[in-house]
């Protein structure tokens, strides 16, 4: 139950991104919803490999490049999926960014209800 209210929140987070950021598009809540399950697949599968085949570029960058990491894996995910799309590489790091920081505050709002 609880990864289910975890995509929902990330969902809720890709669709209030996509109305604020005029480089990312979204087809409604049920296009976010499916973003949202794309990218923690994409989040599980493909960036452990990444992050492990990057890991001289991420340690000089002192972690920074992980932000590089993590703008691919949504343009991927743009490429992926029909009703999702990001502009350019800059868009997806905003993107990124603002999607963490989203993620981080709606979730932290869920601990506390729980208390």
């Amino acid at each position: 139950m609880n990864i289910i209210l975890r995509l929902l929140l990330n969902a809720l987070a890709v669709f209030i991104l996509a109305n604020i950021l005029s480089g990312v598009t979204v087809d409604g809540y049920v296009g976010a919803i499916i973003v949202a399950v794309v990218l923690a697949i994409l989040n599980l599968l493909v960036k452990p490999i990444l992050v492990i085949l990057t890991i001289p570029v991420t340690i000089v960058t002192l972690g920074l490049f992980l932000l590089v990491i993590n703008a691919l894996i949504i343009l991927l995910a743009s490429n992926l999926i029909d009703g999702f799309s990001v502009s350019g590489f800059w868009t997806a790091l905003l993107f990124s960014i603002l999607l963490s920081i989203l993620q981080s505050l709606l979730q932290s709002f869920l601990k506390e209800d729980k208390k």
